[in-house]
Parts: structure tokens; sequence; C-alpha cells
């Protein structure tokens, strides 16, 4: 448990210190993010970039694991 929150927490300060730069990336902007914007309400849901996370996530654990 010590280790995954030592490295939860490494990839945390990761995130931030690349920020600027993973700010570029198209995720959140793909085909088939969904995006409905009304006078005062802004709805976004991003169905497209959520399913690319979990698939390279999965490769990653699969990746581990082996």
């Amino acid at each position: 448990m010590n280790r995954t929150l030592i490295l939860l927490g490494v990839g945390c300060i990761a995130v931030g210190v690349l920020w600027p730069w993973l700010r570029t990336l198209p995720f959140g902007r793909l085909p088939g993010d969904i995006c409905i914007a009304r006078d005062n309400v802004r709805f976004f849901f991003p169905l497209t970039s959520c399913i690319v996370v979990s698939v390279a996530l999965t490769v990653v654990f699969w990746l581990f694991r082996k």
C-alpha cells in the first residue's frame, strides 16, 4: 500500500510539472466528445477521450502484468 501511494503521489507531481505541455494534447476535443452550449449552461462529456484513455490504461496495465 505504501508503494502504491508513493507512486500515485509521484504521478500527480509529474502531471503537475508537465501540465503546460499536457494541455496542448487534443484530449477533450476529439470527434465524438459531446459539448452542448446554451445561453448560461455548458455541458461537456468527453466520450471519445474517455474511451481512448481507458484503452491506453488497459494496455499499460496488461503489459505490467506480463
